[in-house]
């Protein structure tokens, strides 16, 4: 039976009863047809060996064919994964393994990476403590088959036969045909599962986010598209709310971005203790949640947020510290705020927003949020034209040294002339340039009108220091410095006839920035000021690395601090850290006699509100610093 094997395979040679050429040739091709629509079927790997196995069985004829495949472990284990036939039992007998000194057909096989042809087992003196066995079973011949999968052998087809003639050439040739179609059925089918799982992947990249493994804003947006295309005809109200994590920027800033996905994480999980049934939760954007509370009206939105946001009352354990991580809500409904799904979106954003003013982190929507919407987005457009045009102004505060009663500064502020609204409040206009992306030109304005303005008091012979505003994005604009030297070139202004304020909160934003910031500032010889000291929770030690000249108390403390203990005693204890620092200390927002006559008595160097003078425009500060338009600021 040797004679005329394929080239590269073994045999043991053949004994017994012959059978025809023909007859073996014709079940090997039945085998391989059916092996063929077997794999044509398949939808998984388990499906196409079981499927294989019971082909070559039931239409091939065989006694026995079995899959396995080729563990790289220690024991260089063989897997079985399929079996047909008259196996019952085998492999409890059967040494299941392809090492070097195991010599049965298959771990040949295995280990060679060449076909194991014809193998009479009952001649195999390694097998002699199997020969009752395989008698008892009919098992005359084996061929094994060693599946070649991505290139690597990776498992075996083995097929036993009860005639002693079996497996001559074509029969073989058919067979390793049949073998190539199970490794590459095999490989296709991984691959296959491999891209359906990059698809799934690919999809949770999309629809998921990436942190919390909740729906992202695409996919909530098409979940509120389906409702509100099925509902109108069920007349389902639900309520779609947008939950803001306000804490999440600072202790990102403050501890650390791991930290600050700790947090997310946190609230994240208390958030899904309120989603019941087909309700939904989101992470739409950085610090912000989506929820959809399904049949759900106004009344019973309302009850649901207050019990979410009675929930967040205790603070988070975060990094060793209780971090106050109560949310602000707002709620828009279906259909009465609107039947789109982005608008519905929208609005519950703007009630979000709204809710910053409310005592209860709540706002429920209503069409003034809107309107106002629309007014804000309609005056960002505006604002862009009076940066470039001439509806902006330049107005002053003054500052009067408190123990002369001697104007020593101004404050440079910016007021809009809207050609239809009239004149708007800075509190308005510059929030919405730094939510436009507006304050890089809006502070290039001011900076060029007050140098302008600067030049125009030093050739009347007026000389007095202008301070000027900077935001926190100011701040972290790499251009900043430049822009001001090149402003002292233009104008030849003595810097140290220039102050820059920047908040408490602006300087913690970003503090290693801030600082470098500051200190280019404080290089060009300018004065430096921290507005609304008090308000921005900062420690001494960071004050104390401030190039700082002067720190400003906030006002919220001033005008209360003489029907308010607490108050009066920030305000004096300011003062005496300011001087114990070497800083000199303004006072803003007084607003009367007696605070003035307060703040004389507690050294409070400099002071600055309405009870001098309201800000003014530039034109007129000159004709207010003459001693009849001082008025009651010398009255002290």
């Amino acid at each position: 039976m040797d004679k005329g094997k394929p080239a590269g395979q073994q045999s043991d040679g053949c004994v017994g009863v012959s059978l025809d050429d023909y007859t073996r040739l014709y079940r090997a091709l039945r085998t391989l047809s059916a092996g063929n629509r077997t794999l044509a079927r398949a939808s998984d790997e388990a499906t196409l060996l079981h499927d294989m196995c019971h082909a070559i069985v039931e239409q091939g004829g065989y006694r026995m064919a079995w899959i396995g495949y080729a563990e790289h472990d220690e024991a260089r284990t063989i897997r079985p994964m399929a079996y047909a036939g008259v196996e019952e039992g085998i492999f409890e007998v059967f040494e299941l393994s392809w090492a070097d000194d195991i010599k049965h057909p298959t771990a040949l096989a295995l280990q060679s990476g060449v076909p194991r042809v014809g193998h009479l087992v009952l001649e195999d003196p390694a097998l002699a403590h199997l020969h009752e066995e395989q008698r008892r079973r009919g098992y005359v011949s084996v061929s094994a088959f060693p599946l070649v999968i991505d290139g690597e052998i990776g498992g075996n087809l083995s097929i036993i036969a009860g005639e002693t003639d079996a497996f001559g050439e074509d029969e073989v040739n058919v067979l390793s045909e049949l073998a190539e179609d199970v490794s590459f059925g095999i490989a296709a089918l991984r691959a296959r599962k491999r891209q359906q799982e990059a698809e799934v992947a690919l999809r949770q990249l999309a629809l998921y986010d990436g942190l919390t493994g909740l729906p992202n804003r695409a996919l909530f947006r098409t979940r509120l598209e389906e409702l509100a295309c099925q509902i109108p005809r069920l007349i389902r109200p639900f309520a779609v709310g947008i939950v803001a994590i306000d804490q999440f920027r600072e202790v990102n800033e403050m501890l650390g971005s791991r930290h600050g996905n700790d947090l997310l994480l946190r609230a994240a999980d208390q958030l899904r203790t309120f989603i019941d049934g087909e309700d939904l939760l989101a992470r739409v954007s950085d610090d912000e949640f989506a929820l959809l509370w399904l049949d759900t009206d106004a009344e019973h939105a309302s009850q649901r947020a207050a019990r979410l946001l009675a929930a967040f009352n205790e603070p988070l354990p975060l990094a060793e510290l209780a971090v106050d991580a109560r949310p602000r809500i707002g709620i828009a409904l279906f259909p009465g705020h609107g039947t789109d799904a982005e608008v519905l979106m929208r609005r519950a954003a703007v009630a979000a927003r709204e809710a910053r003013r409310t005592t209860t982190h709540c706002a429920i929507f209503t069409g003034n949020l809107d309107d106002e919407c629309a007014r804000n987005l309609a005056l960002v457009g505006d604002l862009h034209r009076a940066i470039a045009g001439e509806q902006l102004r330049l107005y002053c505060q003054p500052k009067i040294d408190i123990a002369s009663g001697v104007p020593c500064g101004a404050e440079a502020l910016v007021r809009w002339v809207h050609p239809e609204y009239g004149l708007i409040g800075p509190d308005r206009f510059i929030t919405l340039a730094e939510r436009a992306g507006l304050i890089a030109p809006l502070t290039s304005w001011v900076l060029g009108a007050a140098f302008r303005q600067l030049y125009a008091w030093q050739s009347d012979g007026l000389i007095l220091p202008l301070a000027i505003n900077l935001s926190a994005r100011d701040l972290l604009d790499g251009r900043l410095v430049d822009r001001i030297r090149g402003l002292f070139v233009t104008w030849g202004i003595d810097p140290a006839h220039v102050q820059f304020e920047l908040t408490e909160s602006a300087l913690l934003e970003d503090p290693s920035r801030s600082l470098e910031t500051l200190s280019r500032l404080k290089d060009l010889g300018v004065q430096l000021a921290v507005d609304d000291f008090g308000t921005g929770f900062s420690g001494l030690s960071y004050l104390q690395r401030l190039p700082a000249d002067s720190i400003k108390i906030d006002q919220s403390f001033v005008g209360r601090m003489l029907e308010h203990e607490g108050s009066d005693a920030i305000v004096r204890s300011t003062i005496d850290l300011g001087h114990d620092l070497g800083l000199n200390v303004v006072a803003e927002g007084v607003e009367d006699l007696a605070t003035w006559q307060r703040l004389a008595a507690l050294h409070c160097d400099v002071a600055q509100g309405f009870y001098i003078s309201r800000p003014l425009p530039v034109e007129e500060f000159a004709a207010w610093r003459q001693p009849e338009g001082l008025g009651r600021a010398v009255a002290h």
